[in-house]
């Protein structure tokens, strides 16, 4: 292992713990509300792998089984490339598990020029878990959904080798239709896009997904793109009624390595869902993250629907929140109890659509143009230098960064959100404490922050 994979190993286990346009075999491709988790059975058989043997045993994995991968490299040369999850299928009450060891060293994946590492195709209920995934910057994506794939669940994974260009992904899912994936616990360094989840064409959907607690840093293009859905095909199985798809409690970064002007991308942008029939009401909820840095565009873009709560954004060269038309209008918009420092726009919201509210209510934003926006109310605004004023110190190193509410500066009359209670976490603040509606911003208090220190690292 590298100097890079040991160092980036030793984060990874700092806690207690798809085809696109590549084909069947795998090569790589040109440059909730809705959530059901897998809980893991005592049924099936537990196997231990090694290098000479993973392959055998991970082609005959049945619903039950356990896949336990003992410490090592693993750097398959077969007529079979990667990691090739295909056809495996376990249940709601008896997943598939694959696992590397829970700590010391690690299983490490290793990628091979051409190919895509972990590919997943025409498979259910399978967790994947505890191992480190070194692309070697030889052209393929970490993970990639190659074909049709539901209720996966990747999780502490370290993923890092896959920087070599801006096309080249941690985890993708543009090779076909996902649902019911749960992303968490992950740390991606230095990719060419952290996640890309969905297909340019919007084809592909992406659909009631749990992204959380991940560490996306140092991406050349986006940390995470959620593509935009044309109307949904009809599988068995997808959800039909009303779903969300939840991204929480990450952290999102590019304060290093990233593209800039027609390559700049935002940290986040999530695109719209389907415009009509199944999944045209499904929602996005961004709550409880992060966003550090972006040198060259806004840390966060969207379209459709959105709710955008208690998430704290710092952005010292340039714009925080863009709600605008990419491939469509913002629809239902709902963007309360954010604290924001940004040196351009704080807020903006442009192009929505007439027959739904965008609101932004509750948030304290700092910014050279805090707010724009149709419909606002109860916030707190005023210039980005003035953020010292409201909030503990909210610049210079991120070691020494503080956004906790000054003792007296960001309460006010309390705010009625109680129609917002449809969403996940509505009223719990950026540290999970019940809001206090008399305050603006992410957290719910003043002085000294009780919560979690702002680093990047995963959020706990």
């Amino acid at each position: 292992m590298t100097s890079y994979s040991a160092i980036g190993w030793i984060l990874a286990t700092s806690y207690a713990f798809s085809i696109s346009a590549s084909d069947a075999a795998g090569n790589a491709s040109p440059k909730s509300a809705g959530v059901s988790v897998a809980t893991p059975s005592s049924s099936g058989n537990v196997y231990h792998g090694d290098p000479t043997n993973y392959l055998q045993l991970l082609s005959g994995l049945k619903a039950g089984d356990t896949l336990i991968l003992a410490a090592g490299s693993y750097d398959n040369s077969s007529a079979v490339p990667g990691f090739p999850v295909f056809g495996l299928n376990g249940t709601a009450q008896a997943p598939i598990t694959i696992t590397g060891p829970s700590a010391g060293a690690p299983a490490v994946l290793l990628g091979r020029a051409g190919y895509n590492t972990v590919r997943i195709a025409n498979a259910s209920y399978v967790i994947i878990r505890n191992l480190e995934i070194d692309g070697r910057n030889l052209g393929g994506d970490g993970v990639k959904a190659q074909g049709t794939a539901h209720h996966i669940t990747l999780e502490n994974l370290l993923i890092h080798g896959v920087g070599d260009d801006q096309g080249t992904v941690g985890i993708s899912t543009n090779g076909g239709t996902s649902w019911n994936w749960v992303i968490r616990s992950n740390t991606i360094i230095a990719a060419g896009t952290g996640m890309y989840l969905g297909h340019s064409t919007g084809n592909s959907p992406f659909v009631a997904g749990l992204i959380e607690h991940n560490l996306v840093r140092d991406t050349i293009g986006y940390n995470i793109q959620i593509k935009h859905q044309n109307p949904r095909p009809m599988i068995a199985g997808m959800p039909t009624s009303k779903s969300s798809t939840i991204i929480r409690h990450n952290v999102f970064s590019k304060s290093a390595n990233s593209s800039s002007g027609s390559f700049s991308r935002p940290n986040l942008l999530v695109g719209h869902f389907p415009l009509s029939g199944v999944g045209g009401d499904d929602v996005y909820e961004i709550y409880g993250n992060f966003f550090y840095q972006n040198p060259a565009e806004a840390l966060f873009q969207g379209e459709g629907n959105i709710a955008f709560h208690h998430n704290l954004l710092v952005n010292d060269s340039g714009a925080a929140i863009n709600i605008q038309p990419h491939n469509a209008a913002p629809r239902m918009v709902r963007v309360f109890h954010n604290t924001i420092v940004a040196k351009n726009v704080g807020i903006r919201v442009t192009g929505g659509s007439t027959s739904h509210q965008q609101i932004v209510i509750g948030n304290a934003v700092f910014a050279a143009t805090p707010i724009e926006a149709q419909t606002q109310q109860q916030n707190v605004a005023d210039t980005y230098t003035s953020a010292v004023n409201y909030l503990n110190n909210p610049s210079g190193p991120l070691e020494k960064l503080d956004l906790y509410p000054r003792s007296g500066a960001l309460k006010g009359t309390a705010i009625d959100t109680r129609g917002f209670s449809m969403f996940s976490d509505w009223n719990r603040d950026f540290n999970g404490r019940t809001q206090d509606e008399s305050w603006r911003g992410a957290y719910s208090g003043e002085g000294s922050n009780p919560g979690w220190s702002l680093k990047l690292d995963r959020k706990p």
